[in-house]
């Protein structure tokens, strides 16, 4: 039993993974409020985009 908890602790082959997904999740977790700041500041200059292109008459 004791190998067996030995060879548990030192083997590394899960670790790797683990680190993928907490940095694909802080990656991600990141984005989030970026994406919304930038969405928001979008959101209002094409609002004002479409009240100019609407206003235009053409000819």
């Amino acid at each position: 039993m004791t190998t067996m908890l030995s060879r548990f602790k030192a083997d590394e082959a899960g670790a790797v993974t683990v680190d993928w997904v907490i940095l694909t999740a802080l990656i991600v977790g990141m984005a989030i409020p970026v994406l919304t700041l930038v969405g928001d500041a979008t959101g209002t200059k094409k609002k004002e985009i479409a009240d100019f292109i609407s206003s235009v008459t053409v000819r």
